[in-house]
C-alpha cells in the first residue's frame, strides 16, 4: 500500500493510492485521522481503514497527477540521520571503517515534499545532494531488541539528504549544514513493509541529477540495517509514533568529486529507491524580501 500527505488549502490531509487516484482517507470515513502522525500516536489501524475504503469503492478521489504533495511526516516529533552507514562513502572522505554511525538531528523546517524546490541558500554555492532511505516509525519504541526491531516500521520512503558542506564543516557537529529550510526532501509517498523485503534490504538505490547517476548502490550495503538501526537508538532514545530515521548515504556525493558538484538552480535531482519510489525535486535559489 502506498500512503501520501498532501495539501488541501493550509491543511495537510493522509491519502492512500488507488489505480491512478489518491483518495482522502477522512472524507472517505470520517473516523480516520487526518494526518498521518496522529493516527500513529492513537494507534489507529491506517493500513486496515484504508484497505476499507479502497474496498468500499470509495467516490472521495481526486487523480494523483493534480494533487499537491507534502512531507509525508509534515512535523515529525524526531528527525534522526544517520551518517557514515555505508563503508564507501565514509572511505571517499577520508574516514577509516565506523565502528558507530554518525549521528544527528533534521528539524522539521527544513523538510520539503516531492516536486517542492530544493532551495539554495544565499550565503552558500555548496549544496550537495545524498539520496537515502527513511523509515517511519508505528508505536514507541525503546530498548528494542533487532529481532522484534521490524515490527516498530510503519513504512518506507526516499529522502534526499541535501546538505550545505562549508556550514557542515564549519563544526564536528553536523547539524548546522543539514538544516537548511527546504533542503530535505521527503516522499513522494509511504511504503508499507508487506510491499517489500524486510527491512527493505537488497534494493537498489540511486541519485540522479540532470539525468546522470551520481550514486549508486544496494541497501543492503548498509552497516547498520533498519533492525540494528532501531536496536541502537532506543538503547538511548524513546522513538515516538511519526518519528522518521533517515539511514544515511553511499558514495559518489559531489564534495567528494574532482572537481567537485554543487548543486545548482535549475538542476533536476531525483532519489530513486527499487519499489519504494523516486523523489524528484528542482533547484532553486533563494529569494528572500526586499
Amino acid at each position: 500500500m502506498k500512503l501520501v500527505t498532501f495539501r488541501s488549502g493550509n491543511e495537510t490531509r493522509v491519502g492512500v493510492i488507488d489505480g491512478d487516484d489518491v483518495i482522502d482517507l477522512n472524507k472517505a470515513d470520517a473516523s480516520i485521522p487526518t494526518d498521518l502522525r496522529s493516527a500513529l500516536k492513537q494507534g489507529f489501524d491506517l493500513v486496515a481503514a484504508a484497505q476499507r475504503v479502497i474496498d468500499s469503492g470509495s467516490d472521495h478521489r481526486v487523480p494523483y497527477a493534480s494533487v499537491t504533495l507534502a512531507p509525508l511526516v509534515p512535523e515529525p516529533g524526531k528527525i534522526v540521520c544517520l551518517g557514515h552507514n555505508y563503508y564507501d562513502h565514509a572511505k571517499e572522505g577520508g574516514n577509516l571503517k565506523p565502528v558507530y554511525p554518525l549521528i544527528f538531528f533534521r528539524g522539521a523546517s527544513s523538510l520539503i515534499a516531492h516536486d517542492d524546490p530544493v532551495i539554495r541558500p544565499q550565503v552558500s554555492e555548496k549544496l550537495d545532494y545524498e539520496a537515502e532511505l527513511a523509515i517511519v516509525i508505528s508505536k514507541r519504541a525503546r530498548h528494542v531488541k533487532r529481532e522484534q526491531a521490524l515490527d516498530y516500521v510503519f513504512g518506507y520512503a526516499c529522502f534526499n539528504d541535501a546538505s550545505v558542506r562549508d556550514y557542515q564543516k564549519r563544526t564536528s557537529q553536523w547539524t548546522i549544514g543539514k538544516n537548511f529550510d527546504g533542503t530535505g526532501a521527503f516522499g513522494p509517498w509511504l511504503v508499507t513493509p508487506d510491499e517489500l523485503p524486510p527491512g527493505a534490504e537488497g534494493l537498489s538505490l540511486r541519485l540522479i541529477l540532470n539525468g546522470e547517476t551520481m550514486q549508486q548502490a544496494n541497501t543492503s550495503d548498509m552497516i547498520w540495517g533498519v533492525a540494528e538501526t532501531i536496536e541502537l537508538l532506543t538503547e538511548v532514545l524513546t522513538l515516538e509514533p511519526g518519528d522518521v530515521v533517515v539511514m544515511g548515504t553511499p558514495a559518489g556525493v559531489g564534495w567528494a568529486r574532482n572537481p567537485p558538484v554543487w548543486m545548482k538552480h535549475g538542476d533536476r535531482v531525483e532519489v530513486d529507491i527499487e519499489r519504494v519510489g523516486r523523489l524528484q525535486n528542482t533547484v532553486q535559489d533563494e529569494v528572500t524580501a526586499g
